[in-house]
């Protein structure tokens, strides 16, 4: 099957950039070098092209419920304008997937009096999956809502680091005060090179940021309109590594890695006392405890932590794995995520991995890395 292509592939072929498949999409994996670009961010700015992202719209008199019912957090927190991080999960609470759900900001066309609008972001290469899940079970609930896939007429646009809030705030001109008067997991609408845009104040690597969703079309005006380092998906995955951030399909998976989310760490997006799909199963899961859970690692010798690769006691018995590692170019360490038992999970636990057949010292630690 042929790759989805974002909709600046050849832009960014022009500017040079290495690419690879992420999610059945051809996206860029690097413009000049990782490191460089991670260090932009971090010390400066970049610009990430995350047009990969599937974006579902929700509307109708039965959005909210549609959404409360199918996500694991409480949407009828959000008011407009606001956003939740989330899980979406199946009867036994496994993590299918996560996700930002956006309560669209009100405009001249939706007004206090409309119904909610919700956008809500799978990851890569998820949007006919959930498209399905969501009208599926909008019909078996007989909820009235419409339920849109609208991922091929979004671009998506991550501008992060310190920097980040001048450029964006320049780029929206009129409603640069509102843009910046964002908080996180805000958003409004800006018109940027003349194009309607949402404007979010959220991001994937940790640094001060914002995400522009604009139209399709509208592309390449929108991106010029930031002129900061371009930034592909290695180092988008060494940022939100030393985030200690989940990534769909590696960190979890429902086939290949299930996990719920108390034992991904990401229990604050569960809302028990609202009814969702796995809800009755997590409540199960919260009252008796985890036997596993997501950590941090450093190692102590030298060598980089991979996915996949085993983790043991000092005794050499494997007692979990590594789902996503790498050399933290900010710290210049060995860092990596995985799963162990809740025995070994404590900050300072001295455990190995085993490094293409060779035991690497390392120990446990909190994320973010950089806090340490």
């Amino acid at each position: 099957m042929a790759l989805r292509k974002p909709p600046l592939r050849a832009v960014h072929d022009g500017r040079g950039a290495k690419f690879t498949e992420f999610g059945g999409w051809d996206m860029p994996v690097e413009f000049d070098s990782i490191r460089e670009e991670h260090t932009a961010v971090r010390e400066s700015a970049g610009i990430f092209d995350v047009s990969h992202m599937s974006e579902i719209r929700v509307s109708g008199p039965d959005a909210t419920a549609l959404m409360q019912r199918l996500t694991s957090n409480d949407v009828t927190r959000l008011d407009p304008g606001d956003s939740q991080y989330s899980t979406i999960t199946d009867d036994e609470g496994t993590i299918l997937d996560d996700t930002v759900v956006y309560r669209l900001p009100l405009d001249a066309e939706h007004t206090e009096a409309d119904d909610p609008t919700y956008l809500f972001i799978p990851n890569a290469g998820h949007d006919e999956e959930m498209h399905g899940r969501w009208t599926s079970f909008r019909d078996e609930w007989e909820l009235d809502a419409v339920v849109e896939n609208v991922t091929e007429e979004w671009a998506m646009f991550a501008v992060q680091g310190p920097d980040s809030p001048d450029l964006v705030g320049d780029a929206a001109g009129d409603v640069a005060e509102d843009v910046l008067d964002l908080a996180k997991f805000q958003a409004t609408w800006a018109e940027i090179e003349g194009a309607r845009c949402l404007v979010a104040r959220t991001g994937y690597t940790g640094e001060d940021g914002f995400e522009v969703l604009c139209p399709w079309d509208a592309a390449e005006d929108v991106w010029s309109a930031f002129d900061c380092q371009p930034c592909g998906l290695g180092a988008r995955d060494t940022l939100r590594i030393e985030m200690g951030f989940l990534l769909s399909g590696q960190d979890f998976d429902p086939e290949s890695e299930p996990r719920n989310p108390y034992e991904a760490d990401v229990g604050f997006t569960v809302a028990l006392d609202t009814e969702f799909v796995g809800r009755d199963a997590l409540a199960a899961v919260q009252e008796a405890g985890v036997e596993a859970t997501f950590v941090g690692l450093k190692l102590l010798d030298r060598g980089v932590p991979r996915h996949g690769y085993d983790v043991t006691d000092e005794e050499g018995h494997v007692v979990g794995h590594v789902t996503s590692g790498t050399m933290s170019p900010t710290l210049e360490e060995p860092i990596a995520l995985g799963y162990l038992p809740v025995e070994y999970a404590d900050p300072g636990t001295r455990v190995d991995v085993v490094v293409r057949g060779r035991a690497k010292r390392a120990k446990v630690t909190e994320t973010p890395f950089l806090n340490q």
